[in-house]
């Protein structure tokens, strides 16, 4: 009787020892990562950046962090992680600058993060690839500004499309 309470109590310690213990984030579910990616940062108190994303949406400085790049490079909702720091941020927003290059913008909260983080290589693990359908979603009504155009295009190009066989055909009756 002794022995079979020991091991009950041995075995409901074990489960609140599990049940207590932190959880790991998340593993990279694409297993990808990408050496070298050249990286830069802005804040909302810049010109023209203002306090909201390219969805409208406030600028993350919390959990996940907001980042801008190129969609044609890394989609619109693409979720990454610093393999130095761990930070995670999502591709949420984009920028003029950064059409045509492989760099990411990461969103900091005040111009001295900006100016510490400069520029920088760095490795990141990608956790999720975002999605070309919705950043071309997002892009369909801007395509009268330049960059979302080129955007737009690229993402058409790299999913072997041309801009024209995805605009609506014009049939008259």
């Amino acid at each position: 009787m002794r022995r079979c309470l020991n091991l009950t109590l041995a075995g409901a310690a074990a489960c609140f020892v599990v049940g207590c213990a932190t959880q790991s984030k998340p593993t990279v579910t694409s297993g990808r990562r990408i050496p070298n990616v050249r990286t830069t940062a802005y804040t909302h108190l810049e010109g023209g950046s203002g306090h909201h994303n390219a969805l409208g949406e406030y600028l993350s400085g919390r959990h996940v962090l907001s980042a801008a790049s190129d969609w044609s490079r890394y989609p619109l909702g693409t979720r990454f992680r610093l393999a130095d720091t761990s930070e995670e941020y999502v591709i949420d927003d984009y920028g003029a600058a950064l059409i045509g290059t492989d760099t990411i913008d990461l969103y900091k909260a005040s111009r001295l993060d900006v100016k510490r983080w400069g520029v920088r290589h760095v490795d990141i693990d990608i956790l999720q690839w975002g999605s070309d359908e919705q950043s071309l979603k997002v892009l369909a009504p801007r395509c009268k500004h330049h960059c979302a155009r080129q955007m737009a295009a690229a993402i058409q190009k790299k999913k072997g499309k041309t801009v024209a066989q995805s605009s609506p055909a014009h049939t008259s009756l």
